[in-house]
C-alpha cells in the first residue's frame, strides 16, 4: 500500500503533463504518481512516463470512468486527485495530504472559488455554473463545501473504497461532494490558487452539455439521497395543481348544484391520489435510505479492518 498516491486522469495533455508530474514529485517526493491515459491521441503517456509517473490506460472514455478504475486498482493511505492541465498548484498537496493523514479528514477540497478562479477563468458561464451548483448543493444537503466542482482533492482510504462511482464524465466531482455530505464524512476546505490553462492547452469541458449533465445528476442524487423531501415537494405541487383546477368545479356546483365539468373533476381526483401515493413513496424510500446508511457504516468498519490487515501483512 502506498503512503500517498497522486492520481492524474489525462486526455490529450502533452503540453502540460510533464510539468505536472515533475511538480508533484517535488512537492511530495514520497508519493507515487499515477497517470491514467484516457485514449489520448498525442504523447501524453510517453511524456508522463519520461517524467517518472506510473502510466496506465483506461479505454472507456470519460473522467468518471478513469476515476472508477483508479479507485479500484490503487491502494494508498492518502490519495491526491488533480488534473493534468497544470491549473492546480502542487505546493498545496502537502497541506491537503496532512489533513488526511494526521487529522483523519475523509475528503479535502481544493477551493479555487475563494482565491483566483473568477479572475483567472475566462469563461463566464463556468463561473456562473460553479456558483449555482455550490449554492444548490449546500442548501439542499446542508453542507459547507466551498468549491463543488474542483478537480483538486485529497481522499482517505475509507472514502475511496466506499465511494460508488456512478458517473462517467465530468459530473464525478459533484457526485463526490454529495456522497461525502450525505454520508456525514469529515470534509476540509483548503484554499488553492487557480491558474487558467496555458496557451495551446484546450479544455475538454463543454460549458452547456456538461453543465446540463451536472444539474441532471444533482436532481437524481437529491431524489435518491433525500427521497422524503423530494417526493413531498412533488406531492405538494400535485396537490396545489389539483386544488387549483378543482376551484371552478366547486364554484359551479355551489351556484347550480350541478357538476358540469366531470372530466376536470375526474382528472383532479386522480392527480390528488397521485400526490398521496407520491408522499407515501417518499416515506417508504426514506426508511430504505435509513437502512442503507446503517449498512454503509458497517461497510466502513469492514474497510478499516481490511486496511489494518493489509498494513499488518506489509510489515
Amino acid at each position: 500500500m502506498d503512503k500517498i498516491a497522486v492520481l492524474i486522469p489525462c486526455y490529450n495533455e502533452e503540453k502540460t503533463i510533464e510539468k505536472v508530474v515533475t511538480d508533484f514529485k517535488t512537492a511530495l517526493p514520497e508519493a507515487v504518481i499515477y497517470v491514467y491515459d484516457n485514449n489520448s491521441k498525442d504523447k501524453t503517456a510517453e511524456l508522463a512516463k519520461k517524467a517518472g509517473a506510473v502510466v496506465r490506460n483506461e479505454y472507456s472514455q470519460g473522467k468518471g470512468n478513469v476515476i472508477r478504475r483508479m479507485f479500484r486498482e490503487i491502494d494508498a493511505e492518502c490519495y491526491i486527485m488533480t488534473d493534468g492541465d497544470d491549473t492546480y498548484p502542487a505546493q498545496s498537496a502537502r497541506q491537503m495530504a496532512d489533513l488526511v493523514l494526521e487529522k483523519q479528514a475523509d475528503m479535502v477540497i481544493g477551493d479555487r472559488l475563494s482565491s483566483t478562479y473568477f479572475t483567472e477563468n475566462k469563461r463566464p458561464f463556468h463561473n456562473f455554473g460553479n456558483t449555482l451548483v455550490r449554492a444548490l448543493i449546500n442548501n439542499l444537503f446542508k453542507s459547507d463545501i466551498r468549491d463543488i466542482m474542483t478537480g483538486y482533492r485529497a481522499f482517505s482510504y475509507q472514502f475511496v473504497k466506499s465511494f460508488p462511482v456512478l458517473s462517467s464524465g465530468f459530473e464525478i466531482e459533484t457526485e463526490m461532494s454529495i456522497h461525502a455530505a450525505d454520508k456525514n464524512m469529515r470534509m476540509e476546505n483548503v484554499i488553492v490558487e487557480y491558474r487558467d490553462r496555458p496557451d495551446g492547452s484546450e479544455s475538454k469541458l463543454n460549458t452547456f452539455s456538461d453543465g446540463a449533465k451536472v444539474l441532471l445528476m444533482l436532481g437524481r442524487l437529491f431524489r435518491s439521497y433525500r427521497p422524503i423531501t423530494f417526493f413531498s415537494w412533488v406531492a405538494v405541487l400535485m396537490s396545489l395543481l389539483s386544488a387549483g383546477f378543482m376551484v371552478p368545479v366547486l364554484r359551479d356546483w355551489h351556484k347550480t348544484g350541478l357538476v358540469e365539468r366531470f372530466p376536470t373533476l375526474i382528472v383532479c381526483g386522480f392527480v390528488f391520489l397521485s400526490a398521496i401515493l407520491s408522499f407515501y413513496a417518499g416515506v417508504i424510500l426514506q426508511t430504505i435510505r435509513q437502512k442503507d446508511k446503517q449498512d454503509f457504516e458497517m461497510r466502513l468498519m469492514q474497510i478499516a479492518a481490511e486496511k489494518a490487515k493489509t498494513e499488518e501483512h506489509a510489515e
